[in-house]
Order: C-alpha cells, then sequence, then structure tokens
C-alpha cells in the first residue's frame, strides 16, 4: 500500500506517518520502482499499534520503547503498566487543573458586569482583576 492508501486505512496523516518514519517509531518501508513507499501489512499494524497508542495519552518514547520490546521478543506487559499508571496519575492532575479553570472562569462570568465596564487601558479587567 502507498502512503495515503495507509493513511486512510489508519486514519493518520501522511505527514505524521513520515515523522515516524524519521524518528524510527515506523522502519523505513521499501519502495515501488517509482520510489514511492510501498507499505506491508505488519507496517500498517505497526502504525495502527502507534495510533491507539497516542490516543490513549502514551508518549512517542513510550510507544518506541514499546515497539523496541516487541521487535526484541520480550513482552512489553509490565512496561506498559508502568506507562499506563503514570498516565492515569497525570491524567488525573490535569483533570484537576481543568476543573479548577473550570471553577475559576465559572466564576469570573458570574462576576461579569453586562454590558462590560469602560476600556481603563488594561487587557480585560476581569481577567486582571485579583479576588
Amino acid at each position: 500500500m502507498r502512503i495515503g492508501e495507509v493513511g486512510d486505512q489508519v486514519g493518520v496523516d501522511p505527514k505524521t506517518i513520515r515523522y515516524y518514519e524519521s524518528i524510527g517509531l515506523l522502519p523505513a518501508p521499501s519502495r515501488t520502482a517509482a520510489g514511492y513507499r510501498d507499505y506491508a501489512p505488519e507496517d500498517i499494524d505497526r502504525l495502527a499499534f502507534a495510533r491507539r497508542a497516542t490516543q490513549l495519552n502514551l508518549q512517542l518514547d513510550e510507544i518506541a520503547e514499546i515497539l523496541a520490546l516487541r521487535d526484541r521478543g520480550q513482552r512489553p506487559c509490565d512496561y506498559v503498566l508502568d506507562v499506563a499508571h503514570t498516565c492515569v496519575r497525570e491524567l488525573g492532575e490535569r483533570i484537576a487543573d481543568m476543573q479548577r479553570a473550570r471553577d475559576e472562569l465559572t466564576s469570573l462570568l458570574q462576576r461579569a458586569p453586562t454590558p462590560p465596564a469602560a476600556d481603563n487601558g488594561c487587557y480585560c479587567e476581569l481577567i486582571e482583576h485579583r479576588t
């Protein structure tokens, strides 16, 4: 398959596929006589795995390590469990940060004058005002 076909099948932009090749996440594919990339089924499986892993918030270096373990014939399950625990903790922290931001914005909206006050030279007095 060519890069556009692979991208359509897996749901990844061709630029992303080229980038994954450049960082070694995907091996360089064989080329057709015309110089087009020609992907094998195992390349597509590897790309689909990488896409799913990024959707689960894994970082590219973590995905590369999982793939490297597999390439060496080792089961990556222990590593994946460690990464998954870290991702859950980090997502929890991000969710808490987002909830705090939502609460602060809600409070800001409740205090917002309608119509807004006259321009006093600041960027936005609602945001700059500290309570």
